[in-house]
């Protein structure tokens, strides 16, 4: 094979792994179960239901490329405008409880609005169609989430602490996050706000994929990479759900 055929191949090979490496694959064998938080957890459903309204909700997931061919590759924007769930509100706010559903096959890839809204240096609007469904099939796919054998991800309250002195209206909220098959406790600064009937729910957190049993692709040796650390926003919007007298 000559100098220009063997350019012309690795350069393919490289395209192949970079639309591959967009998301993650989870390892190969069963993944350990993430050690549960030692305090009692808080008795579910109890208290006023609040009803999600997903049109009004957003969950966006920021991955980031990796290795030393990382300019070769693109970030991604993953989000969600589906969620659904409720939040159940007693007296003692520290001891509300939420179950929350998120459809993984309705989950989208670098919408152009969202995308613009993040740093332009980091997120640039013109990332090719064919890399955006790419990426969408690979996280889709039975390697990672598998959507159609585990159709949704599962949050369900755990506990929830005080954020300390002087945080008012905020809280940390320790999460069962059911991926796949599999359950790993998680930790997200949360602030909230209750008007009326109506309460809203903001945070951003840095998680890491090997928290939720996925493993970071990577390829030629570790050259093309995808960083196991994330950025998760969420903006959840939940109304009074109306109580029979």
């Amino acid at each position: 094979m000559n100098g220009g055929c063997k350019i012309r191949a690795l350069g393919a090979l490289f395209l192949t792994c970079l639309l591959a490496a967009c998301l993650t694959r989870p390892p190969p064998g069963p993944v350990p179960v993430s050690p549960r938080p030692a305090l009692p957890r808080i008795a579910p459903h109890v208290g006023r239901p609040y009803e999600v309204a997903a049109a009004e909700s957003l969950v966006t997931i920021l991955v980031y490329r990796g290795g030393t061919l990382a300019s070769a590759g693109h970030n991604h924007v993953i989000a969600s405008h589906t969620l659904t769930g409720t939040v159940y509100l007693p007296d003692d706010l520290l001891q509300s409880s939420f179950e929350l559903h998120l459809a993984v096959a309705e989950l989208t890839v670098d919408e152009r609005e969202l995308r613009s809204q993040e740093s332009a240096a980091d997120f640039p609007p013109d990332v090719p169609q064919s890399a955006r469904d790419g990426t969408r099939r690979n996280m889709l796919g039975a390697a990672v989430l598998d959507a159609e054998e585990y159709p949704e991800v599962v949050l369900r309250a755990e506990r929830l602490e005080a954020a300390g002195a002087g945080a008012r209206g905020s809280v940390v909220a320790w999460l069962d996050a059911q991926v796949r098959d599999q359950h790993h406790a998680i930790s997200v600064p949360v602030r909230y706000e209750l008007a009326g009937n109506t309460l809203t729910v903001t945070g951003e957190a840095t998680l890491r994929q090997s928290e939720l049993g996925l493993t970071p692709f990577t390829a030629l040796m570790g050259a093309l990479a995808v960083q196991d650390e994330m950025r998760v926003r969420f903006r959840i919007v939940a109304r009074a759900a109306h109580q029979p007298r």
